[in-house]
């Protein structure tokens, strides 16, 4: 899924995302299970948008590549990247088919970019792929939403938001696929040096899976899961968590 129009004002809409939590789990992570002797820890950061994880990966010192979909998304990382001082090679590619990344150290894919994938063979074939990619003691560290999320937080609702500059609504339906939603989204732009506002239309498709069929399709890959755990956490996984963490080994 290319994002379009989206990409420009990403940022703006995700600045209360709380990316460092992410950073936190993977250096909880790579403490607790990652044993190597490499002196560099290699990071591949799959659907990795407009590059705020990858930046703050490189930033802790790591080799990092990034990778999506969307070229808008990936002119906009390189443009961060650059500004912020760090050096990050970003790849147009599909994570379904991901190639050229031989011996990481780790593969992550955050943001609830896997919910993206329209089919079960999709998620399949990107465990797959990100299995043939990794070093042999490997992670593959990844979040979904959880079914709780899809059913009582995003189905049927709506949300708003009226900032000066971008105004937007959010209605999410439910999509063609159990646990599935399709969201609706038309924002308001205000245009510069211009007391008017550009309105244009986004229709994203997002799908998860329980728990335990993610399981099996990552043991079915070949992996080892090591944990599964809720919004953050490194021990626990709660009922009502929005977020599912996975942490997988080769």
């Amino acid at each position: 899924m290319a994002y379009g129009q989206f990409a420009y004002i990403y940022d703006q809409l995700m600045q209360d995302v709380p990316y460092d939590k992410w950073v936190s789990f993977v250096q909880a992570t790579k403490e607790q299970h990652y044993k190597s002797d490499s002196k560099n820890f290699s990071v591949v950061d799959v659907g990795c948008g407009t590059g705020e994880l990858a930046i703050r990966f490189a930033k802790e010192g790591w080799e990092v590549a990034g990778v999506d979909l969307s070229e808008s998304m990936l002119a906009m990382a390189h443009e961060k990247a650059t500004n912020a001082g760090v050096s990050i090679p970003f790849y147009e590619q599909n994570m379904a088919e991901l190639e050229g990344f031989q011996d990481v150290d780790c593969i992550t894919i955050f943001c609830d970019s896997l919910n993206y994938l329209e089919s079960e063979e999709d998620v399949i074939n990107t465990f797959s792929s990100a299995y043939k990619q990794l070093r042999e003691g490997g992670l593959l560290l990844f979040d979904v939403h959880s079914l709780y999320k899809m059913t009582q937080v995003f189905m049927n609702n709506t949300f708003t938001s009226a900032e000066e500059e971008v105004a937007y609504i959010w209605n999410s339906f439910p999509g063609e696929h159990p646990n599935s939603v399709e969201h609706e989204l038309s924002f308001f732009v205000q245009e510069e040096e211009a007391d008017r506002y550009t309105r244009f239309d986004e229709l994203h498709f997002q799908r998860t899976f329980p728990v335990e069929v993610y399981k099996k399709w990552l043991e079915d890959a070949g992996f080892t899961i090591l944990s599964v755990t809720g919004d953050y956490s490194t021990e626990y996984l709660a009922g009502n968590a929005e977020r599912v963490f996975f942490t997988a080994k080769k």
